[in-house]
């Protein structure tokens, strides 16, 4: 045998026993993980612990050398996946078809081995998860060029669940086909939303096909797979699903959207240190009213990452106000203003208590 040869050989074994190890320690850690699970039912606790799995990560960061940051979190979210389906039979609704981007964020956010459930509105995922037909469920929440999704707003305005976490996705459309070529192609199925988030580039490259609108970028790739000289604006996820050739991808005009998703449940999460919250509140109709309001946060050194107001539904020209700020609901500063706030306000309801999602993450 050549020494290149010998060399590879004996670099190949090494792995091997590296990864028998890996093998033999994540069999403890999954006799760990059942004990857990045992000591949180004793406990009245969800299997499923945000809180504890951000801080995890965070922490196995700092301890990362050379792996790359998103494999590392990626790597144990699935681990924290495996470990959870051990422990429980974990069910998740999400909006939305499969291969659509809530299904990715689910998965992101749960793991392959959580018990993942489409459901075709956002009113039906919150149904689901009040009903107990799932633990958890996950919506969008905001996408970062078109503004906020409204129906999840209208929906936490009733509802008794709580934001437990939030997950940032990027948004990033594919073009796939069973073509060969782009000058194959004829017809374009995908919803409104993505042609037009992919203007320039259709005009630029496609500039002769005919566009259609179909009801989900998912039902764009299924009708692909099966349609001489069709293509299908979607997720890779659908791509993989249909068994469709990426053509070309990253074919967004604007490089870096993205959408924030919640994940709701029966309670919010405990803090970590690196938490935001998220109210909903009503002003008096008075001068000055909302300015004071805000002026809460300042006064105790709270910054807000986000406000919007929506029609309250219940009178005429009064509006609720959903406010995002950093910080934890039960820790002193937020505490603090929170309870100044309940003075003032006609109305205050805290929406959850999570933590912040990893921007870098992804």
């Amino acid at each position: 045998m050549k020494q290149p040869q010998r060399e590879l050989a004996r670099l190949r074994g090494s792995i091997d026993r590296i990864d028998r190890g890996i093998v033999t320690s994540l069999n403890a850690r999954m006799r760990l993980a059942k004990r857990v699970a045992s000591a949180k039912e004793a406990l009245g606790l969800p299997a499923y612990a945000p809180d504890r799995e951000e801080k995890h990560l965070r922490e196995l960061g700092t301890r990362r050398g050379k792996l790359d940051r998103l494999a590392l979190r990626s790597i144990f979210r699935e681990i924290m996946s495996a470990a959870r389906a051990a422990e429980a039979n974990e069910k998740v609704a999400y909006f939305g078809p499969e291969a659509s981007f809530t299904h990715l964020a689910a998965r992101a956010r749960f793991g392959a081995s959580a018990t993942l459930l489409p459901v075709p509105s956002i009113p039906d995922v919150f149904g689901a998860v009040e009903r107990g037909d799932s633990d958890y469920g996950v919506v969008p929440a905001e996408n970062s060029t078109d503004g906020v999704v409204n129906h999840t707003y209208d929906m936490l305005m009733d509802s008794e669940l709580k934001i437990c976490a939030e997950e940032l996705i990027p948004i990033r459309h594919y073009l796939m086909s069973r073509a060969g070529s782009m000058g194959k192609i004829r017809t374009v199925y995908s919803r409104q939303i993505i042609f037009a988030q992919c203007r320039k580039w259709l005009e630029d490259n496609l500039r002769g096909a005919r566009l259609v609108e179909v009801n989900s970028s998912s039902e764009g790739a299924k009708i692909a797979s099966k349609t001489r000289g069709a293509a299908a604006i979607g997720t890779a996820l659908a791509a993989s699903m249909y068994g469709l050739k990426v053509m070309a991808e990253g074919i967004e005009d604007m490089a870096g959207n993205s959408t924030r998703f919640f994940v709701i449940g029966e309670r919010w999460s405990r803090p970590t240190g690196h938490d935001k919250t998220s109210v909903m509140l009503s002003v008096h109709d008075r001068v000055g009213a909302l300015h004071r309001m805000l002026g809460t946060f300042t006064r105790n050194g709270i910054n807000l990452t986000s406000i919007e107001s929506r029609p309250s539904r219940k009178k005429a020209w009064d509006y609720y106000f959903f406010i995002d700020f950093t910080g934890h609901a039960e820790t002193p500063k937020p505490r603090k203003a929170l309870a100044e706030l309940a003075r003032q306000c006609p109305f205050l309801k805290i929406l959850g208590s999570y933590p912040a999602a990893d921007r870098l993450s992804r």
